[in-house]
């Protein structure tokens, strides 16, 4: 009796301190971007154009957020049909077999001023690590339509062979064609659900 009054007490406080506002991407003022080294000499860019986010938070600096998002693989792009092709077949992200790359976070958590921190799981090519990110929380503002907008800009950098990413191939004077590293800029825009 003693464990399933425990039990009853443990969900009710969960669901007492359960998040009920959500936030609605605002796909047409966010993006996701991401730049690798080149030739080591170099930078490549590119995004996903097709992503999904949800987000669930009470307090206005959202330190209480529940989000997660979602990345169609598929949608990648660097404005290069051929190397497109090349990133989404079994060489790098095998998109037919592994469609969704997804975020799930943890937690945002405040460092210094709208310096912030993001921790969460990213599960990417059948692997899952748990990283901490870096965002600027820019606050909220509210629109001429009434609509109440929030802005997060999150940054860091990602060791694609982690994942298992492992293409590449070496260059004669030393160093590797395509860098291991991976960095992230991401824009999200949020707008408040009435």
């Amino acid at each position: 009796m003693r464990v399933l009054s425990m039990c009853i007490f443990a969900l009710s406080a969960f669901f007492a301190n359960a998040q009920s506002t959500a936030w609605n991407l605002d796909r047409s003022h966010s993006s996701i971007n991401f730049e690798v080294d080149h030739m080591v000499v170099s930078e490549t860019a590119g995004k996903f154009k097709d992503f999904t986010m949800n987000v669930k938070s009470d307090k206005a600096d959202f330190t209480d957020a529940v989000f997660d998002i979602t990345l169609k693989t598929e949608s990648i792009t660097t404005d290069d049909e051929k190397r497109d092709g090349h990133l989404k077949s079994a060489d790098f992200f095998d998109a037919n077999q592994f469609p969704y790359i997804t975020f799930k976070g943890r937690k945002f958590k405040q460092i210094k001023g709208n310096q912030y921190s993001v921790t969460g799981d990213l599960t990417m090519h059948g692997v899952t690590k748990t990283m901490t990110l870096n965002a600027k929380f820019n606050g909220t503002v509210k629109d001429p339509y009434g609509n109440t907008r929030a802005g997060i800009k999150v940054t860091g950098e990602i060791d694609r062979y982690d994942f298992g990413l492992k293409y590449n191939s070496a260059l004669e004077a030393g160093g590797l064609t395509i860098g291991q590293k991976v960095r992230i800029n991401c824009n999200i825009e949020l707008i408040k659900s009435k």
